[in-house]
């Protein structure tokens, strides 16, 4: 397998698919034509299954495994979601701020390496590096 001809997607596996779904698509503004099942795939630039969601309890079903539940913030991943610009980040921040939307590490820092981000936890713990790497 060469990894430059790979497409690579990122799932998440949801307790509460309705609540998850209407974070990502409602909060956060991204489109699916989710139809109320265990499985949600959501449009991106990355195309298809770039980003989807599944139950977790299918999932385990699956798997035939037990589920261990993360407390709190999950610490196991992040997902990057890159914008443009500086100001961007800024922006988003902003609308995110009048929501009911957590930031575990505050508001928007510029790291010395060029990286302009802030954290964003979903409704189950998982975590959200929203950032951009241009100044515009």
């Amino acid at each position: 397998m060469n990894g430059r001809n790979v497409r690579t997607g990122v799932c998440i596996f949801a307790e509460n698919m309705d609540r998850m779904v209407r974070f990502y698509r409602d909060i956060l503004g991204f489109e699916t034509d989710w139809d109320g099942g265990a499985f949600a795939e959501f449009f991106t630039a990355g195309g298809r299954l770039s980003f989807f969601m599944y139950s977790k309890e299918e999932f385990i079903k699956a798997i035939n495994e037990d589920y261990k539940r993360a407390d709190g913030i999950n610490q196991t991943f992040e997902i990057g979601m890159w914008l443009p610009t500086y100001e961007d980040i800024d922006e988003e921040y902003e609308r995110l701020s009048k929501l009911d939307v957590k930031f575990p590490a505050g508001g928007p820092i510029t790291y010395p390496f060029g990286i302009r981000n802030f954290y964003v936890s979903d409704p189950e713990g998982n975590l959200l590096e929203i950032g951009s790497d241009n100044l515009g």
